[in-house]
């Protein structure tokens, strides 16, 4: 039995079912159903069905229910039945993927539609319909605690993981993009004001929200923070001039949830379709200025028109047979879970001692120490909106023991640095170090809050004061929120330092969801790697790669500096910030700074060579041939990455156009293919809205992560513009 068939009788069944058919459109079936709704339904599917009683009891709820609104149970509409997870479903036990960053670094796309896929039909077996589960907001500093939700710091990476996310969870569950826009800092998401300039705005912060809607993205999440003075909500040069009017978006705009909505009438007139997740704001105002004309009624049917539609034809379009609970967290979701965290690992070094690299472990590896305050705990990432709680999941320690029966394994916390030592001592030795939930992540309670959306008697007055204050105390003992240093903690490089100096054969594995500055002791140790928060089969995906049964597929979404100071400055405190199109991998580039690691890096356990044979690129895309040779003596992968830059420039900057996942036997060699995008060459005429190449001498280089230098590149084209009859720029590619 579907999952439809309940509600076929219904007049929401028979839309769905006439649009399956091709009987109706989807925009005929939503007015035939508005037709037949009350005006306090219509106003009904405009925000939550939760009354704001519930507010404290979200934290609860949400990892046990889908929220729901707008559901009409007199017409079988089921409204949106929300979950959220953009590391796996947060309602009960189901699929802890690693978190999104990780799933950046294996740089396939393919691979994340399948994540896609598994988060959709765990979704729909929840009973859920709607998944905000596609985070594409652009890591501008790695500070940002909520950096492991997202897709890196460049544009087309971001692009095209997104998009092939979205078109995963689509098959199963509405996909909804989020958080539009401008979204990369916590603790005072809530009332910063960014100022960006049209360029910036276009060419950087919003190219991968474009492509995700393009993907077809049912759904966009608005942020809580302002644009140009203006919250998203109410944002209507954001949420309707350009997602609607340019982008030709026609789905809905869902509001962050409780203090995401700052007016009911003006967010209505801007775009913002639905205040989640309660009856809050719009229930208490909406009903009386329907009644009375404030509100026109043509503005409350253009959201109920366009939040009907979407839900219609989701449903009539999804797959027919509903899944059963048995797929969640089953072994297919499990292998793929492990085999995203395997790919996602990134061997940053991997120095000779004695005759061999330290990685994979020797076969011979009689005694093993496991050492450090996260070698016997599954760290998932923070505690926030996307926490997902497996029914099991495996630690480092755990995963080891399972790989490495036969082999002797001591462990220790490394709080006694020189018990640590003498241990480390006696081994061939492995530590784990890095960040948990309480270093980073979603910043839950904060005292930037405006506690006037939770009603008049808030609005001003002694409550008022009482509950901000006590949000500014909670908000100083909370878990998560940005990062105040991009180093590890003082006892940790310390342990470091001890186990490093007392074993030489000393593998440093890294937990975090985004940069950790390594300059004080790297140098010190001869393996290295970045094993993210690896979700509940990172233990055994990690064993598995340091033991060489499979090998470590990941690569930087990231560049890591040797300086903080060589990134943009991060105050967390900040009530204002202005972005700019200077910032990751580009600032050093065009600083002429040399990275820790650059954009894109990562070691594997062959040899593999690149070289450029042809392209073919215009200001609509192109592509590049590339033949890959593994040299080496076991089989291995690589990401064929291409970048562009304007080599007439003193210091070019390097601009990712594409990349291409492929795997090589050992002797062998392919000529990939890899696919163009032409948006990072382009600028928009901030009035025209026009895009067109920018100017310069463009090179063209293909390598295994972004370019350190440009002597040996191959031209790309130089634009010459020649103004035709009708005023369109044309190009003249070389």
């Amino acid at each position: 039995m579907t999952d439809t068939m309940s509600a076929e009788s219904s007049a929401y069944g028979e839309a769905v079912r006439a649009v399956r058919a091709g009987e109706l459109d989807a925009d005929e079936a939503a007015e035939l159903l508005i037709d037949l709704m009350t005006d306090g339904e219509i106003l009904g599917l405009l925000d939550g069905d939760s009354p704001g009683l519930l507010l404290p009891l979200i934290p609860i709820l949400l990892n046990r229910v889908p929220f729901v609104a707008g559901a009409v149970s007199r017409l079988g509409i089921p409204g949106i039945r929300f979950s959220d997870g953009g590391r796996g479903v947060v309602i009960g036990a189901s699929t802890a993927f690693p978190v999104t960053i990780a799933r950046a670094a294996t740089w396939d796309p393919s691979l994340e539609e399948r994540v896609g896929l598994a988060i959709g039909l765990e979704t729909r077996a929840r009973g859920a319909n709607y998944s905000a589960s596609v985070c594409v907001n652009l890591l501008r500093h790695p500070a940002w605690g909520r950096a492991q939700e997202c897709y890196g710091e460049d544009p087309v990476l971001t692009a095209r993981m997104g998009a092939a996310i979205t078109r995963g969870v689509r098959v199963n569950a509405m996909a909804c993009v989020k958080h539009f826009a401008l979204n990369s800092m916590e603790n005072e998401r809530f009332k910063v004001d960014v100022s960006v300039d049209e360029h910036a705005l276009h060419e950087v912060y919003l190219p991968h929200f474009r492509a995700v809607v393009e993907a077809g993205a049912d759904s966009v999440m608005s942020s809580y923070n302002r644009v140009r003075g203006e919250y998203m909500d109410v944002n209507r040069a954001l949420l309707t001039d350009v997602l609607r009017q340019e982008w030709g978006f026609s789905g809905f705009v869902t509001s962050d949830w409780v203090f995401g909505t700052h007016d009911a009438f003006l967010s209505l007139q801007a775009g913002m379709d639905v205040e989640m997740p309660l009856r809050l704001l719009r229930a208490r105002e909406l009903p009386a200025a329907l009644r009375n004309g404030d509100l026109a009624r043509a503005t409350v049917l253009q959201s109920a028109r366009r939040i009907l539609r979407t839900c219609v034809q989701h449903a009539a379009a999804r797959e027919m047979e509903a899944p059963t609970r048995a797929v969640i967290a089953s072994p297919a979701h499990r292998a793929l879970a492990h085999r995203v965290a395997a790919e996602s690992i990134v061997l940053l070094k991997n120095e000779t001692v004695g005759a061999a690299p330290l990685l994979p472990l020797a076969p011979t590896t009689g005694h093993l120490a496991v050492i450090g305050r996260l070698a016997a705990r599954a760290n998932l990432g923070d505690h926030g909106s996307s926490r997902v709680r497996p029914p099991s999941a495996v630690s480092p320690l755990q995963g080891l023991r399972e790989a490495l029966p036969g082999v002797r394994i001591t462990t220790s916390s490394g709080r006694n640095e020189r018990a640590a030592a003498a241990l480390a001592a006696a081994a061939e030795t492995a530590i784990v170090v890095g960040l948990d939930q309480h270093d980073e992540g979603e910043s839950v309670v904060t005292g930037g809050v405006d506690v006037g959306v939770l009603g008049r008697a808030f609005a001003s007055g002694p409550l008022r004061r009482v509950l901000i204050g006590l949000a500014h105390l909670a908000s100083r003992f909370v878990r998560g929120g940005d990062r105040s240093s991009l180093e590890l903690r003082p006892g940790d490089e310390r342990l470091i330092q001890a186990v490093v100096a007392a074993n030489p054969r000393t593998v440093v594995v890294l937990i975090s969801g985004s940069a950790i500055l390594t300059e004080s002791w790297r140098g010190r140790v001869p393996a290295l790697l970045l094993a993210w928060y690896g979700g509940m089969e990172g233990g055994r995906a990690l064993a598995s790669v340091l033991t060489g049964s499979e090998e470590p597929g990941g690569r930087l979404p990231f560049v890591l500096p040797t300086d903080a100071a060589h990134l943009p400055s991060f105050d967390p405190a900040a009530k204002s910030v202005v972005y700019d199109d200077k910032w990751g991998q580009r600032r050093l580039d065009g600083e002429g700074r040399a990275p820790a690691f650059p954009f894109g890096f990562g070691l594997g356990y062959t040899r593999i060579e690149h070289r450029l044979l042809d392209h073919r690129f215009d200001d609509t895309g192109g592509y590049a041939d590339v033949l890959v040779t593994n040299t080496g003596d076991r089989e291995g992968s690589t990401v064929v990455q291409v970048y562009a830059a304007d080599v007439s420039i003193r210091r070019p900057v390097a601009q990712l156009l594409g990349f291409q996942k492929v795997t090589l036997q050992p002797g062998a060699e392919r000529t990939v293919r890899v696919v163009l995008d032409a948006g990072p060459i382009l600028q928009r005429d901030p009035s025209t809205g026009r895009w067109s190449p920018r100017a310069g001498d463009w090179g063209l280089v293909a390598g295994q992560h972004s370019p350190v230098g440009w002597a040996d590149a191959g031209p790309l084209w130089r634009p010459e513009p020649l103004i035709d009859q009708e005023g369109v720029s044309d190009r003249q590619p070389i």
